[in-house]
């Protein structure tokens, strides 16, 4: 359960959007989605390592 804290006099908008922050952290609807449709572990694998190139050449350009 989220739980935000709102103090006196505090603006409605700034609490919603504390919670949002919040519950995006959480990731929940993230993994909704992730579970809505089934993905193959080759697909999987492909993507990881697809990321982990990119993230080597990230660090490879700011050396």
């Amino acid at each position: 359960m989220i739980v935000v804290p709102v103090k006196e006099g505090e603006n409605i908008e700034k609490a919603l959007k504390k919670f949002k922050r919040k519950f995006e952290k959480t990731g929940v609807v993230k993994e909704l989605r992730s579970r809505q449709a089934f993905e193959k572990p080759s697909v999987t694998n492909r993507k990881k390592m697809m990321r982990a190139v990119y993230v080597q050449q990230l660090h490879s350009n700011e050396d």
